[in-house]
């Protein structure tokens, strides 16, 4: 294509690329903080608010938002610029944070975070396009280490700002604090980021959207519900399994034939994306199995504070951050396949504490097991996303990098609603072969409660943390044989580059 037919067109001499690339770290420090306080008040928010049961819908909203929107933000991103549509997401995340400190049910707040992931589908890719837009290959490299540095920076502030807002003020203000630095990052974007776009007419995928969400959301509800609510064999589960992939198949149909379609088939005939993509999910899932309900387990199990349980999840993103610094010094001195599959060992090694853990261990057993899974992640993601954004042209890279970001998602997505469904059914099933009577998961909300379990006779404590246990361990269970998935795909990446940018 030439230059004259380009959707865009770059100006780089009107980008001031060190304002910008502030800019885009304050972006993703919003994706990095948002991770480690909302996952370290969570207990508390349901201790405060209930619905234990609804507990895998505050992460899975967010995320089936985000899922369904990334590949439309990527497309919307090559064909209008990056600049109006960063813009967009980041107010819509905006107005979502603000309403999420509102909520007064557990309701109101699922809703409120599928507002805030309509708009979060936009931060992560988009930032990491432009990156890719404005420096080279080489210099990517290096910059994973800036991204690196962000990740490291708010796994420490995460936690305990979370755990300050928890204890001393409200935890409505994990979701406030996105306002200033989001504004900040829209203000460095729009003023110093300078493109031009060619004004062409354009269709968006509409339809493929529509069929992704209702396809994503029937198989989000099947992985909450079955087991619990419904029946695996009962017909809400069978209808709703054959509406998933039936979406799915015609999603595929409509990609094929439009005109301008929101996830391009031809960039899944590259072998270094489809496999850089299918570990993305896969290691999707590890990561909010992670950051979903090892909180739980360490508050709710070994009766600790939120800034433990936090400081348990620091351990994953520091370790992510010493991988994704290491790897992007040498992934081009040992090659990409090898890092990866160090990655993917890492990953594994990590899993295995976690399957092992036990309230005598102590918490800093399960810090192990985090810091060495966000090693792996850091070898790992650092390869898939370098890799992907080099295997393809300019004007294919943003819906290039959001297909990733989709996989992570969708596979955080998958994972929230899955484990969920895996603990809620097991947690229903031991707490009525203890007591010969179907209680409601809920009454957990107690357990999570500090003043409320303090009330409850040592027995009863017992006896529902014990059900937590079981339930939690078949949820790292879980973890463990996706981790094992995701190592056996590591083995098939491609050693593979398009020469330096």
């Amino acid at each position: 294509m030439h230059e004259s037919e380009q959707v865009y067109i770059r100006k780089s001499i009107k980008t001031n690329r060190s304002i910008v690339l502030a800019s885009v770290l304050l972006a993703i420090f919003i994706a990095a903080i948002e991770g480690t306080i909302v996952a370290t008040a969570i207990p508390s928010i349901v201790g405060d608010l209930g619905g234990f049961s609804l507990f895998s819908w505050v992460f899975s909203s967010f995320l089936l938002a985000q899922a369904v929107t990334i590949p439309i933000y990527g497309k919307l991103a090559d064909l209008f610029g990056r600049k109006p549509v960063f813009t967009f997401g980041i107010i819509v995340f905006l107005i979502g944070s603000v309403l999420c400190g509102f909520a007064k049910t557990m309701n109101m707040l699922i809703i409120y975070r599928l507002l805030q992931g309509i708009g979060a589908g936009a931060v992560q890719p988009i930032a990491t396009t432009i990156i890719g837009d404005i420096f080279s290959l080489s210099e990517r490299a290096r910059i994973q280490g800036y991204i690196s540095s962000v990740w490291g920076v708010s796994s420490i502030i995460g936690p305990a700002l979370g755990a300050f807002f928890v204890q001393y003020v409200h935890w409505a203000w994990i979701f406030w604090v996105n306002v200033p630095i989001g504004m900040l990052a829209v203000a460095g974007i729009w003023v110093f980021l300078g493109e031009a776009v060619h004004k062409q007419q354009h269709t968006i995928d509409y339809i493929g959207s529509g069929l992704i969400f209702i396809s994503v959301s029937a198989l989000m509800i099947v992985f909450i519900q079955a087991g619990t609510v419904w029946a695996w064999s009962s017909v809400p589960v069978l209808l709703l399994l054959g509406l998933s992939f039936v979406g799915f198949y015609l999603f595929i149909l409509q990609e094929k034939h439009t005109a301008e379609p929101i996830m391009p088939l031809e960039i899944w005939t590259d072998s270094l994306l489809v496999v850089s993509n299918l570990a993305t999910l896969t290691t999707g899932i590890v990561i909010i199995g992670i950051s979903s309900f090892l909180p739980t387990y360490i508050q709710g199990v070994m009766g600790k504070s939120p800034i433990i349980s936090g400081f348990v999840l620091a351990f994953m993103t520091m370790g992510w951050v010493m991988g994704a610094s290491i790897a992007g010094k040498i992934m081009f001195k040992f090659g990409f396949r090898r890092i990866a599959i160090i990655g993917g060992f890492w990953i594994l090694a990590g899993s295995m504490f976690l399957i092992t853990m036990a309230p005598e261990r102590g918490w800093l057993w399960a810090g192990v097991g985090s810091l060495l899974i966000g090693i792996g992640m850091g070898f790992a993601r650092t390869v898939f996303i370098v890799g992907i954004q080099d295997s393809v042209e300019w004007q294919m890279r943003g819906v290039a990098t959001a297909s990733n970001m989709f996989m992570n998602i969708l596979g955080n997505t998958m994972g929230a609603a899955l484990l969920g469904g895996v603990l809620n059914t097991k947690l229903t099933s031991y707490l009525k072969g203890v007591s010969g009577e179907a209680f409601s998961v809920d009454v957990v909300n107690v357990l999570l409660d500090p003043v409320k379990r303090g009330t409850l006779p040592n027995g009863v404590i017992d006896l529902m943390t014990s059900g937590l246990t079981i339930s939690l361990h078949y949820v790292f269970y879980g973890v463990c044989i996706v981790s094992v998935l995701s190592f056996i795909l590591v083995l098939f990446f491609p050693n593979k580059t398009r020469d330096a940018l």
